[in-house]
């Protein structure tokens, strides 16, 4: 079943073909930072539409995209456009559907 998510605004909305089983409290910087838990996708399982730009750092591999509304973080994307995997913002789900979901803690920089 189809799960929808939305920034705080509503000019970004995602759509994932399913509701995520497993969801990601990655510990870098940056996802502390902007509190964000990460549900994990194949590109051609999610569709994005509205006003987001996006952000790159680091190691220059994944695009961090935001409502260029709001601010709100929705999404990251690689830049390798061969690499089938995307995250979209779990936060961003209804909390039913992050309810259901289990919540790890990745390990990395504090």
């Amino acid at each position: 079943m189809a799960v929808e998510a939305s920034c705080h605004c509503g000019a970004v909305r995602i759509t994932a073909a399913y509701a995520p089983t497993d969801i990601n409290d990655c510990q870098c910087d940056h996802c502390q930072k902007r509190g964000v838990l990460w549900a994990y996708y194949s590109p051609r399982d999610v569709t994005v539409t509205g006003a987001n730009s996006f952000y790159v750092w680091g190691d220059k591999r994944i695009r961090f995209h935001f409502c260029t509304v709001c601010g709100c973080t929705t999404h990251w994307t690689a830049v390798d456009p061969t690499r089938d995997r995307m995250a979209i913002n779990a936060r961003l789900l209804p909390r039913e559907v992050m309810a259901g979901a289990t919540i790890r803690e990745s390990p990395g920089p504090r």
